[in-house]
């Protein structure tokens, strides 16, 4: 029987998909962090009309304590953080390889998930993890042009260092979102979602506003003054979030990450089917690779 965590997490990584088509069409009325800040402050009002409504029907709000705010401010910081070291990490010449080393978010899931929720992997879903990691990043390194020789030489530089703390923070992340929706203790896995959600994005659309204000004086205008476009993707980014964070609440995270990594087959599918691009054998194994710890996953994970 089909488990509900994996249509969700299906829908969840094509919303993701369809969210950042919309974020490029930012490029040049936003910065990259106005354009970062659209999928918080848009997709607020949509994470508390879902919240009120799941309400209305009547199923009852949760009770926050201090472990679920301290999940949620700490998750909301380290999503931030990824944000803002991505961007450090752009200013780099040799930013394609920390690109391609900030994909092992999943492994970073799976690894802060056991040491701080204590969720265990068995042996096949560690190695659908492993597999379709290594297909990430065989993705990644050929869209940059890069070799497995460079990769391994570039080890050392201040840009793999970011791109591996970018996972770090991404993962920790969904860890911690996770961890905030088990705290509240909730009957019902779509109200707790829906509250972690809507505390998280809340704090997010705080914090990272602040930041914005102090770092780009008139980009939060900017942003108001675009708010169709961003509107757009701050509401396919919150019907997204609505996904992963109900995701996460049903299931381990590393799962989740990994099986949302089919986000990659969509991007795939309307590069060559649509754009017609070519692709490259080191791309095909890549994808291979993906397809094949997905199944794995699906199957004996």
């Amino acid at each position: 029987m089909l488990e509900i965590w994996i249509p969700i997490t299906l829908a969840a990584a094509f919303l993701q998909n369809i969210r950042s088509a919309l974020q490029k069409h930012l490029q040049g009325r936003l910065s990259v962090c106005g354009a970062a800040y659209s999928r918080f402050v848009y997709a607020l009002p949509v994470a508390a009309v879902y919240l009120w409504g799941l309400h209305a029907f009547g199923l009852p709000l949760p009770t926050p304590n201090a472990r679920f705010l301290i999940y949620c401010l700490l998750g909301g910081v380290c999503q931030i953080l990824f944000t803002v070291f991505l961007l450090w990490m752009f200013s780099f010449r040799s930013f394609a390889v920390g690109t391609t080393f900030s994909k092992l978010e999943v492994i970073m899931v799976a690894l802060l998930g056991a040491v701080l929720l204590g969720d265990s992997l068995n042996a096949f879903a560690v190695a659908a993890i492993v597999i379709s990691a290594a297909g990430v990043v065989a993705l990644s390194a050929a869209q940059s042009d890069l070799t497995f020789g460079a990769l391994r030489r570039r080890l050392n530089r201040k840009s793999t260092a970011i791109g591996l703390a970018c996972a770090g923070w991404l993962g920790a992340s969904s860890v911690l979102f996770r961890g905030a929706s088990l705290s509240l203790g909730h009957d019902n896995f779509a109200v707790a979602a829906a509250y972690a959600l809507f505390v998280s994005v809340s704090l997010q659309t705080v914090l990272f506003g602040v930041f914005i204000a102090r770092k780009e004086p008139g980009e939060l205008a900017r942003v108001a003054r675009n708010w169709r476009r961003a509107g757009a993707a701050g509401l396919a980014g919150a019907l997204a979030s609505i996904g992963w964070f109900t995701a996460f609440t049903l299931h381990n995270a590393a799962h989740v990450r990994a099986l949302g990594q089919v986000e990659l087959l969509f991007t795939f599918i309307a590069t060559t089917l649509v754009f017609k691009e070519k692709v490259t054998p080191v791309e095909g194994a890549g994808i291979a690779l993906v397809v094949s710890g997905i199944v794995l996953l699906l199957v004996a994970g």
